[in-house]
This record gives structure tokens, C-alpha cells and sequence, in this order.
């Protein structure tokens, strides 16, 4: 599926297009780690997220990492499912059209951004592999 990014209401399909997309375009060895890493990307946050990070407006969340970083994790932890990666596509669609910015940018930079809270990455870091996505 061709998608234009700069519509400015992708359908869900299209938007979990770009986010494919977007994913497969990270550099195989940043991939290659995130193993059973589940990405949704719903429409809005739930009520009980926003809550639990005190934000007002489900405009203010635009991705969510939920599990325990690698850095953190031990063999000896008992399972519990696989991590998730939630990228929101309503507040990322205006936060896009908000800033002028081309939304597969925007969702490179969640994806990213959100994927290496499980790698327990630097922000540096995950600016290094950002910048490095084919434009």
C-alpha cells in the first residue's frame, strides 16, 4: 500500500501503514533486538494511562512503552507477557499537522523514541538511530 503522508487524516489502515513502514526502515540491528516487541497503535491513550500520568488531555500522550526494559530485566523474573509499544494515532496526526512536520517523521520519532525506553537507551542514543532512518 502507497501511502501519502501528508493528508492530513490518514485512515487507521494508512496511518498503521506508515508505522510498518517506519519500523522496517530502523536499522536491522536496532530491530534485530526487539524481539517479540508487540507495536498497536490505537487512536487515543486510555483514560487510566492519562490518569496515571496526570495528563489533562489525550492530545498530551503520543506513545507509550508498557514493560520492563532490557536493562532491567533478569531470567529470573517471572513472565509476563510480551512488551508493547502503543503509538497514538490521533495525537500524533495533530501534533504532526500542529508543527508543520511530515507525519512519518513524527511517528520515526515516537517509534523510536518509545522502542528504546525498552532497550533503556539514552536520549542520545535513540537521536543517533533516528538520524540514522532513510529519509
Amino acid at each position: 500500500m502507497t501511502v501519502d503522508d501528508t493528508r492530513p487524516e490518514p485512515s487507521p489502515a494508512e496511518f498503521e501503514a506508515l508505522t510498518q513502514a517506519a519500523y522496517e526502515n530502523l536499522p536491522d540491528a536496532f530491530r534485530a533486538m526487539c524481539g517479540d516487541l508487540v507495536i498497536q497503535v490505537p487512536d487515543w491513550p486510555q483514560p487510566d494511562i492519562l490518569a496515571h500520568f496526570k495528563i489533562d488531555t489525550p492530545y498530551g500522550l503520543l506513545g507509550l512503552y508498557h514493560g520492563v526494559s532490557l536493562d532491567k530485566k533478569s531470567v529470573l523474573d517471572p513472565p509476563h507477557g510480551p512488551d508493547m509499544v502503543f503509538l497514538y494515532r490521533l495525537p500524533i496526526m495533530a501534533y504532526a499537522c500542529e508543527r508543520g512536520l511530515a507525519l512519518r517523521k513524527v511517528i520515526i520519532n515516537v517509534l523510536v523514541h518509545e522502542i528504546g525506553h525498552h532497550f533503556g537507551l539514552s536520549d542520545d542514543d535513540m537521536d543517533a538511530i533516528e538520524a540514522s532512518v532513510a529519509n
